[in-house]
């Protein structure tokens, strides 16, 4: 079996809880994304267009300061790298961590959750970030997905 880890970055635990799930389902090794600065409910009102995560959202060059890099990513053949979905796509500051690490030939899968978009073209976004590892499509999940479910989905990878 292929040694995989769970990165995960959340902002109001929904992300987190699946993460965690995932990780304790397929025996994988967990890491959070943690931001140098943490993200108060106000950074976070989408309908501000004022508000920390809209304008970086609005900056695709915008990378947020990330507290951590995984230690020895060597290690590991597969990243469940998960997230909330951000207007429509990744949040900035997994675009850190992608560009702060080297996945040259490892397998990043994504997973994500959200209220309402997909997560259609965030596996593209990713891959332009990490040309030389393989981006599977990934998948979006709700918060209350059942373990049996990401166990089979995330078995495929592994």
């Amino acid at each position: 079996m292929k040694k995989s880890l769970v990165a995960y970055f959340s902002a109001t635990a929904v992300t987190k809880h699946v993460a965690e799930e995932l990780a304790a389902v397929i025996d994988a090794d967990l890491f959070e994304i943690v931001p140098e600065k943490m993200y108060t409910k106000a950074d976070l009102d989408w309908t501000n267009n004022e508000s920390r995560s809209t304008i970086e959202m609005q900056n695709k060059n915008c990378r947020p300061k990330i507290e951590s890099r995984v230690r020895d990513l060597k290690k590991y053949d597969v990243i469940f790298l998960g997230f909330p979905i951000w207007w429509y796509r990744e949040p900035s500051i997994i675009d850190t961590f992608v560009e702060s690490h080297n996945f040259e030939g490892k397998t990043i899968v994504p997973f994500a959750t959200s209220g309402g978009s997909d997560i259609d073209d965030t596996y593209k976004n990713i891959k332009a970030l990490a040309p030389k590892a393989k981006v599977e499509k990934g998948k979006l999940f709700d918060a209350g997905v059942e373990i049996e479910d990401l166990q089979k989905w995330a078995k495929r990878y592994l």
